[in-house]
């Protein structure tokens, strides 16, 4: 895209669709797309690329169907795909290119075909093989599709997906009708997928399974762009997405974190208080994340380094708390009163990301997740399936501010970063991995903008993951004072925090995470980029930093 003119705006768009193709055990068109822009001269936006629940998804709609809880997948758990639109909405804002430039590499990918990937068959979560005992029999549109012989693909074979490449193919030749020109055509594209023919297949889908989603829910989905939430460390400006996203509970964790005001060392004092700070910052998120135009997240309060310091106050240096204690952001008292506690209790990865910089400070921290094969049969007329994102939702209590109603968007995981420096942007990063994801990226941040680690030395660290919280997805387990540390830094670590109270689970090295960054040096202009070698198997990649 770069090189046919278009800016890191059109890259990310294009590199969005096309992992909406190849990684569709990750997330397609039918999921969501959170993003953080930056455009010089407009600063950072946030585009809301999150789902909406259909206009019928109440409480009783469900318990009316027998259910105490949304389903973690099928169709009662699909509200508006919305990755397109976000996707739109971010080349209207920023992008230099027509849809159809952005789209034809995923076109080409879904006609031609490409080479099946070992994460596609084999991904312990939600690759084909552990899907195709299931859904195979169950969906038979995805075994049509992903299954032609009754068993999963192997690796190097070449996949198709005429479907959604005659649904490509549809949305480029609406935007041809708006005679080249670009906003004129992003809304083409828009209206022929939200209120087309793929609108009226969804809906045919929907209905035909007893689901809520309908034509008029896809008509009424517009994309938000919306000011992001953002906090200043030591001289950097760290963005996140609002709270109806879990991403200001990782700029809680470093306010309330002491490195915010002390020296930081690499030693197990530290790592212990990262951990606790992140877990009150989590309880938080748990107590008052919701969408923010059904509910008043008290956001200021939450961020205040008023609150930070006496949420600190909490934090044992030689104990370990197994307990979820939300505070009071309005009051700015460290412990909300227990009667008003939510509460938590035991119900019984699959996202990828893009970020993108280029020469002229364009900057694009974008995170594509849901519609994933396990969430839902494939639309057949369309090649993607629906997504199951409002499984986060509660159907109670009335008050909680992640209660489903209707239009109402979920709270996510999905998680976006973006650092601003004196006025210029630095660095976007992201990660896969739900709960996992700000956690991650939380260290990675810490190493790079507080450490000075290199771009890839502050991927390439040893990580840990707090579990001492309600996972966000069924079967939302929490594991009081559980934290899994990979095996080297077990090693360093892990007797001095079992010590302290916490349950240690040590995992092999390169497990904890799949961060990805982008930094641009603003003295220099350099772009550099580096990856996570989490995921493949270190002794066959050498993680290294790329610079262009």
């Amino acid at each position: 895209m770069l090189a046919e003119g278009g800016n890191a705006v059109d890259a990310a768009m294009a590199a969005v669709l096309v992992e909406g193709v190849v990684d569709p055990h990750m997330n397609t068109l039918g999921g969501e797309c959170p993003m953080l822009l930056h455009l010089p001269g407009r600063g950072v936006v946030c585009i809301n690329g999150n789902t909406q629940a259909p206009r019928r998804a109440t409480p009783r709609a469900y318990q009316d169907r027998g259910l105490v809880d949304v389903p973690d997948r099928g169709v009662l758990a699909a509200g508006v795909p919305a990755t397109l639109a976000a996707v739109l909405k971010a080349l209207s804002l920023g992008g230099k290119l027509p849809f159809g430039a952005i789209a034809a590499p995923a076109l080409d990918l879904a006609r031609g075909g490409f080479p099946v990937h070992r994460g596609f068959v084999a991904q312990e979560k939600f690759g084909l093989a552990s899907l195709a005992a299931a859904v195979g029999q169950e969906w038979p549109a995805s075994a049509a599709l992903y299954w032609p012989n009754g068993a999963a693909p192997r690796e190097g074979s070449v996949q198709t997906n005429p479907a959604l490449a005659d649904l490509l193919t549809y949305l480029i030749s609406a935007e041809r009708e708006a005679f080249g020109i670009l906003q004129q055509g992003y809304e083409r594209v828009a209206m022929a997928f939200y209120k087309g023919d793929p609108a009226d297949k969804i809906t045919a889908y929907s209905r035909a399974r007893d689901g809520l989603l309908d034509a008029e829910d896809l008509a009424a989905y517009a994309c938000q762009v919306e000011a992001p939430v953002s906090i200043s460390l030591r001289g950097h400006d760290i963005f996140k997405c609002p709270p109806w996203n879990q991403g200001p509970a990782m700029l809680q964790a470093l306010l309330i974190h002491p490195g915010q005001t002390e020296r930081l060392v690499r030693d197990a004092d530290s790592l212990h208080l990262m951990i606790e700070a992140l877990k009150l910052a989590y309880a938080d998120r748990d107590q008052w994340y919701g969408d923010t135009r059904h509910f008043n997240v008290p956001v200021e309060g939450l961020l205040s380094s008023q609150y930070a310091e006496r949420r600190r106050s909490l934090i044992d240096p030689d104990r370990a708390d197994p307990d979820l204690r939300p505070g009071d952001p309005i009051q700015l008292l460290a412990l909300l009163a227990r009667e008003k506690v939510f509460g938590s209790r035991p119900w019984g990865s699959g996202t990828v990301h893009v970020c993108a910089a280029d020469g002229e400070g364009v900057m694009v921290s974008a995170t594509p997740s849901g519609g994933w094969l396990r969430s839902n049969e494939v639309v057949a007329e369309l090649g993607f399936p629906l997504g199951n994102r409002m499984m986060t939702f509660y159907l109670g209590p009335s008050d909680h501010p992640n209660v489903i109603a209707p239009g109402k968007q979920p709270r996510t995981t999905i998680s976006p970063s973006l650092v601003m420096k004196d006025g210029e942007a630095l660095l976007a990063c992201g990660s896969m991995g739900g709960d996992q994801q700000d956690q991650w990226q939380l260290q990675f941040l810490v190493n790079r903008l507080l450490f000075g680690d290199t771009l890839a030395q502050a991927i390439d660290a040893p990580r840990w993951s707090s579990e001492s919280f309600p996972g966000f997805f069924a079967p939302h387990d929490v594991f009081p004072n559980r934290v899994r540390l990979e095996r080297s830094l077990a090693e360093t670590f892990g007797a001095s925090l079992a010590a302290r109270g916490h349950e240690i689970v040590v995992g092999a090295d390169w497990t904890e995470g799949f961060v990805v960054a982008v930094e641009r040096d603003p003295v220099s202009g350099t772009l550099s980029a580096a990856v996570d070698p989490r995921g493949t198997k270190a002794e066959i990649f050498s993680p290294a930093a790329l610079a262009i």
